[in-house]
C-alpha cells in the first residue's frame, strides 16, 4: 500500500509528462490490490490470535472448549472490525476533499495515508510478528489440523 501511494504521488508530480496517466492508473491498481490483501490478512489474523489467546486465557479447558470459544470470539471481533472498516468509505473520500480544500490537491491526503500505513506496519510488527510477538510462533509453525468433535 505504501508503494502504491508513493507511486501515485510520483505520477501526480509528473502529470504533464506523456504516459503519466497510465503510471498513475497502475499505481492505483497496486494500491487497490494491496488493500484487498491487507484486508484479507487482517481477517486471517483474527482467528489465529484468538486461538492463541484462548490457550492463555483458558488453560484448564479442554481443546474443544477452547476452540469453540475462540470461534465465538473471532466471529465477534470480525463483525466489530468490519463495522469499523466501513468508516473507510466515509473517511477516505473526506480526506481527499479536505486535502483539496486546504491545499488545492490530493497530495496531503496521500501523505496522510502513507504515514498511517507506516504506523500500521510498525504496530503489527511490534505486537504480532517480531520475535516474542503474539503470532511469531504461529507464523513459523506447521499448520495444525483443527480439533473435530467426535461422533456421538
Amino acid at each position: 500500500m505504501m508503494l502504491g501511494v508513493l507511486g501515485i504521488l510520483y505520477f501526480i508530480g509528473i502529470k504533464d509528462q506523456p504516459g503519466a496517466f497510465w503510471g498513475f492508473f497502475a499505481m492505483f491498481l497496486v494500491l487497490f490490490f494491496a488493500t484487498g490483501v491487507g484486508n484479507a490478512s487482517t481477517f486471517q489474523m483474527i482467528p489465529n490470535i484468538m486461538r492463541r489467546e484462548m490457550d492463555r486465557l483458558m488453560p484448564t479447558a479442554d481443546a474443544l472448549t477452547r476452540q469453540r470459544q475462540a470461534e465465538k470470539e473471532s466471529a465477534a471481533i470480525t463483525g466489530f472490525t468490519s463495522a469499523i472498516a466501513a468508516f473507510g468509505a466515509f473517511f477516505i473520500p473526506k480526506s481527499y476533499g479536505t486535502s483539496i480544500d486546504l491545499t488545492g490537491g490530493v497530495e496531503g491526503a496521500l501523505w496522510g495515508f502513507f504515514i498511517f500505513y507506516v504506523i500500521c506496519v510498525v504496530i503489527t510488527w511490534a505486537v504480532y510478528s517480531r520475535k516474542g510477538g503474539l503470532l511469531h510462533d504461529v507464523e513459523r509453525s506447521p499448520r495444525i489440523v483443527p480439533v473435530t468433535q467426535a461422533a456421538e
